[in-house]
């Protein structure tokens, strides 16, 4: 749902900008440095990147679903490090205590996290549970007005950085299952909180993770999201819907980005005596990309809009991720194969690009986490 299309259409316009005048030009230092440089992360801060999906009355911008997703595949035609410093503030980190936590929660740290002030992270991955997200060990033991946090976190987003941190732990020793994890918020500055080193990756420089680790520590009870045990679990799965859109519009940027830059060189590029757009074999992978995109786009856009107006998208959620992150693997793959051997070499985009979208299919849910998902609810709704 747009609400005002001639706000939206300026809000798009200046990021569009934003991406083009300054965060493409610094991809390669990005990398290189692996780190958003300070006066883009300032500028980010202003544009109010932090708040996009965070409501008016805590300070954010208050975007739908469908301006969200528009706004995100902007983003998405740049590296995807320079989004994932904010959209943990958009997403999982601020989500799960706008949809589940008290009133002074959302108060004391949602305000704080629109403007950027604070950066958020989200602890649910651990060494011995990924996909199987219910099966974790951290454990959360209540001793009087406080609960004692042990366990380990792996490969959480801004760990390195992040001053809020939204934890899964299990309450209930006995409770096996999803029902016995609760959702707390963990102040990065807590004794007994312990950052890893950060972690080598094959992609996405400037977005870091590490694990988190919890020894002894001591967070206030109050800080239980929702103010009671045994919802954690499901106050993860609630923001998911909207994370995976999120995400599958990044993917469509990105698509994007990479069949224009596969179209430039192809039409740059001679071979046989005529430039590489003329030939059909090329054209053909240009015109797979193209239409792939799209798809990609029609798909998060029709999603987006039904769950303005308050449809359960929970499957198409996953169908636009299953799609959108597998889709956007192809289209680098095409436009590594445009480019040919300059395809390999780092000085281009491309070659970038190709190790960085290869995460879209592990996080926000596994391709075949989603396949499952989809199957499943197909499965409920027909019996």
């Amino acid at each position: 749902m747009i609400r005002d299309p001639e706000l939206l259409s300026q809000l798009l316009d200046t990021i569009s900008r934003f991406v083009r005048e300054r965060l493409i030009p610094n991809e390669e230092r990005l990398a290189e440095e692996d780190a958003v440089p300070p006066e883009l992360l300032e500028e980010m801060k202003e544009m109010g990147l932090f708040g996009l999906s965070i409501p008016e009355e805590y300070g954010g911008l208050g975007l739908t679903m469908e301006e969200e997703a528009l706004v995100a595949m902007e983003i998405g035609k740049t590296s995807p490090a320079f989004r994932s410093v904010f959209g943990t503030n958009n997403g999982i980190g601020a989500q799960g205590i706008l949809i589940d936590g008290t009133q002074e929660q959302k108060a004391k740290y949602v305000p704080r996290l629109a403007t950027g002030e604070i950066l958020s992270s989200f602890c649910l991955t651990e060494p011995d549970s990924g996909s199987d997200a219910a099966s974790l060990r951290t454990t959360a033991i209540r001793d009087g007005d406080h609960y004692i946090l042990n366990g380990t976190k792996r490969y959480i987003t801004n760990g390195p950085e992040a001053d809020l941190f939204t934890v899964m732990a299990r309450t209930d020793p006995a409770n096996k299952g999803a029902g016995g994890i609760s959702a707390f918020i963990v102040q990065g500055d807590t004794p007994g909180l312990i950052r890893g080193p950060a972690d080598n990756k094959m992609g996405q420089k400037g977005a870091h993770t590490c694990d988190i680790i919890f020894d002894n520590c001591r967070v206030p009870a109050e800080n239980i999201i929702g103010g009671k045990e045994g919802q954690g679990f499901k106050t993860a799965m609630k923001v998911l819907d909207r994370g995976r859109l999120h995400i599958s519009a990044v993917c469509v940027g990105v698509a994007d980005r990479l069949v224009e830059e596969s179209l430039h060189y192809a039409m740059e590029r001679k071979q046989f005596g005529a430039m590489l757009a003329d030939h059909q074999l090329i054209q053909a992978m240009l015109a797979d990309s193209k239409t792939e995109a799209y798809a990609g786009y029609a798909m998060v856009m029709d999603a987006a809009r039904r769950k303005d107006t308050g449809e359960n998208v929970s499957t198409l959620a996953s169908c636009c991720k299953l799609f959108c992150a597998e889709m956007v693997g192809r289209v680098a793959d095409r436009a590594v194969q445009v480019h040919g051997g300059a395809g390999y070499m780092a000085e281009y985009a491309v070659e970038r690009f190709y190790r960085d979208v290869r995460l879209f299919r592990i996080y926000e849910g596994t391709t075949q986490i989603q396949q499952l998902v989809v199957a499943r609810n197909m499965v409920r709704e027909a019996s």
